[in-house]
């Protein structure tokens, strides 16, 4: 799942803004690109490992740590995520359909050059990943699975393709940059890759059999998503070493077909396409679930208009109207990264003491219900939280975004953990063990609870 979802092109702008922003040599870019990318990916299969103890999406998990009320806040920031990286992943896919379509009908790439075409392209993507993140999460696994392969292949071919535009003598003369662009590099990644899945690890893990040890989940999501985005971010890197131009593009799809030849402008943009479509279906189908969790009392089909409404209205933003995609791209993950990243350092804390959630008490929003606390927050992980955001923020502000996340994540787990950390039930009470559910795992009727509150919705 993880693979599929991080084949897309967008490893290569993130490798080029190593050598063209951070001054980093292609040695010190792999490095980065491997801490940055495994060790984010690893955060989100702890998280996974929440969704198989507690059969529930992330954020539905997270009311138990910052209450119903408290909870509200995290939630809201991890739609804005997947909104922010669905109209991402929609302006790239875009940019793809309009290439294609100056190949076919000899038209202009520019998309302001043609906006009525370009608005087409948006639309379509739109469609296609409705259409496949409407199917379901069983269609979801089947699809991703498939598509590793196929288009997996297909971007080993264009990376092949590309490795001949690379000026090797500019590569072996690039200098090494300072240890703080190093961090300032593995914090961009971060943010980029793992960070921005983080808060959803749970969502596509909540399926999985309680017997599926922990390393696993954690181990499959490093390298599930390390492997394609380590390669990708180092072709990347490697391309701008001669020539930044890609890291300027306004078009990040128009300036890595002009180094390739003409006959593999098809098959990469195909590729292209279907990298960006396998990431943003996974993404809206963990935004609807985000939106349940909010509380959102509309039918999914309204929820499902907000998203497309929203992101269609940012990539004509991107498209027709911004001079720059990677000035937006890199200040938007910058700025979800620091907030999300606050909301794991207080989930992980949690996740040390706590070994069950109540399944019944995910789904009361009540004052009788376990997880309310005082006033529906829980106000030390909220305070945590709060705090943590502002530090984040702080650094931001005067150009200490590499160091950001990693203080704002110690200032969140360190405030979190001083006070107490986890409050109320922490294991499964005596009955729930009897009946085989005290190992860590939702009970079955639980469960099927959650999994009939969201068919409701």
């Amino acid at each position: 799942m993880w693979f599929a979802a991080n084949i897309s092109i967008l490893g290569l702008p993130l490798g080029a803004t190593l050598v063209a922003m951070q001054g980093l040599n292609i040695w010190q870019a792999l490095i980065v690109a491997a801490i940055g990318t495994a060790g984010s990916f690893a955060l989100v299969g702890v998280v996974s490992v929440a969704g198989r103890r507690g059969g529930a999406p992330s954020m539905t998990l997270s009311r138990s740590v910052f209450g119903p009320r408290g909870n509200i806040g995290p939630t809201f920031v991890s739609l804005l995520s997947r909104l922010g990286w669905e109209t991402v992943n929609t302006t790239t896919g875009a940019f793809v359909l309009l290439s294609l379509f100056a190949i076919i009908f000899g038209i202009s790439s520019d998309a302001k050059a043609v906006p009525i075409v370009a608005i087409v392209a948006i639309a379509i993507f739109e469609g296609c990943t409705l259409l496949v993140s409407g199917l379901g999460h069983s269609a979801i696994l089947v699809i991703q699975k498939w598509a590793t392969w196929i288009f997996g292949a297909l971007n080993v071919f264009v990376a092949i393709m590309l490795v001949s535009n690379i000026d090797w003598a500019a590569v072996g003369a690039m200098p090494g940059g300072p240890f703080s662009a190093v961090l300032v590099g593995v914090g961009t990644i971060a943010a980029g890759t793992g960070i921005g899945w983080a808060n959803a690890g749970a969502d596509m893990a909540r399926y999985q059999k309680t017997s599926v040890k922990a390393a696993r989940l954690i181990g499959a999501s490093a390298a599930g998503a390390g492997i394609p985005l380590v390669v990708l971010i180092g072709l990347g890197a490697l391309l701008t070493a001669g020539d930044n131009s890609l890291a300027s593009a306004s078009d990040p799809v128009a300036a890595i077909r002009e180094l390739l030849p003409a006959w593999m402008a098809v098959p990469y943009l195909i590729a292209a396409f279907g990298g960006l479509l396998l990431s943003n279906h996974l993404s809206v189908y963990s935004a609807g679930l985000t939106t349940l969790t909010l509380g959102v009392r509309i039918p999914r089909v309204y929820a499902v208009t907000v998203d497309v409404v929203v992101t269609f209205a940012g990539s004509i933003y991107f498209m027709l109207i911004a001079g720059s995609f990677y000035g937006p791209f890199i200040s938007f993950i910058s700025l979800l990264a620091i907030p999300i990243t606050a909301w794991l350092g207080v989930f992980l804390i949690d996740m040390i003491k706590r070994r069950w959630y109540d399944p019944v008490a995910l789904l009361d929003m009540g004052r009788t219900g376990r997880y309310w606390y005082r006033g529906g927050i829980e106000w030390r992980a909220v305070g945590a939280w709060a705090a943590a955001i502002v530090v984040g923020y702080v650094l931001l502000s005067v150009g200490q975004n590499g160091i950001g996340w990693i203080v704002t994540f110690m200032v969140a787990a360190g405030i979190y953990a001083a006070l107490g950390g986890a409050r109320g039930q922490l294991r499964a009470p005596s009955d729930a063990s009897a009946s085989g559910t005290g190992t860590g795992a939702a009970s079955a009727d639980g469960r099927e609870a959650i999994a009939e509150e969201t068919r409701r919705a």
